[in-house]
């Protein structure tokens, strides 16, 4: 059974949690989609699989439209580490 993964993440914890910047609003949650520098360019949006849950503060970071202390480098482990989280949540939940 595939189900939605971007429906699906509404309303869950953000797996991002960029400290100083996370909101803790599952309100807020979005699929927040991890773009590889080699496979993917402005305007092309990866498969659902490989995104993270993610609150608007953190999409905002790691999108680029809020200014952190944080470097792009780290913004993107943390992008990366959430979508390792939300992979496990799928599985356990039998979406992947």
């Amino acid at each position: 059974m595939k189900r939605d993964l971007r429906k699906a993440a509404r309303g869950r914890e953000c797996t991002v949690r960029i400290p100083g910047i996370c909101c803790f609003n599952p309100d807020t949650s979005v699929l927040a989609h991890y773009r590889m520098s080699d496979t993917c360019g402005t305007g092309c949006k990866p498969n659902d699989q490989q995104a993270a849950i993610a609150c608007n503060c953190c999409h905002d970071a790691i999108d680029g439209r809020i200014k952190t202390d944080y470097s792009r480098e780290e913004l993107r482990l943390m992008h990366a580490e959430g979508v390792f989280r939300t992979q496990q949540i799928w599985r356990e939940e039998g979406l992947l």
